[in-house]
């Protein structure tokens, strides 16, 4: 392992179960020295478009991120700094003026659709898990939490999951799978995978 902060990736399709899985062993663990990292929060501010123009942005494609930014931020994680994590409203796809503060962990559980693509990003990272669900699951599980959570037609998340969610997990994600250390099926619920992870982070844990 590369210093006293771990850095682990969980990756994989949209709604493909990586927050569940991420939080519910951080939960689980129930240790503060651990923390939960979102790729959604370093989308890219979008102030500068039209609602009409944020509306057409492609978010599932690598260039929707801050990838820079958040690269800065976990190397000075692993230096023992405190950092701001950006807070991203979806409904306005904007950064709001409030940030989450983030500091001193021993380990950092980082989770996003496209954390294995960018190879500095990868590198960071001392465990790779891709989340492995099948799509039409995923879709059922984006419509859902975009209706209910982000105020969305089915009309626009059906146009947007044929238009980009679908084109960028072939192009982008799917692809990154390679890059996995673990391979998780059946979505944030498989408990066999949770009990493994759980027990490899206590392990890290009690090193340091």
């Amino acid at each position: 392992m590369k210093n006293n902060t771990i850095i682990i990736g969980i990756s994989g399709a949209s709604a493909s179960g990586k927050s569940l899985l991420a939080n519910t062993i951080v939960s689980e663990l129930g240790s503060k020295r651990v923390v939960v990292i979102s790729e959604d929060s370093y989308y890219k501010d979008l102030t500068h478009l039209s609602m009409e123009e944020r509306a057409n942005v492609n978010f599932d494609h690598p260039d929707a991120f801050d990838h820079q930014l958040l690269l800065e931020h976990l190397k000075a994680l692993q230096n023992g700094e405190t950092i701001e994590v950006p807070i991203y409203d979806f409904t306005l796809h904007q950064r709001s003026e409030k940030t989450k503060t983030i500091g001193k962990h021993a380990i950092i559980v980082l989770e996003g659709i496209l954390l294995f693509v960018e190879p500095y990003l990868r590198d960071i990272m001392d465990i790779r898990i891709f989340m492995d669900t099948p799509m039409d699951i995923c879709l059922l599980r984006r419509l859902q939490r975009d209706v209910l959570q982000r105020g969305r037609s089915v009309k626009s998340v059906m146009d947007q999951y044929e238009a980009t969610v679908r084109p960028m997990y072939l192009q982008f994600i799917e692809p990154s799978k390679r890059y996995a250390d673990i391979i998780v099926p059946r979505g944030g619920e498989n408990r066999i995978a949770i009990e493994m992870i759980k027990a490899k982070m206590r392990e890290l844990l009690s090193e340091r």
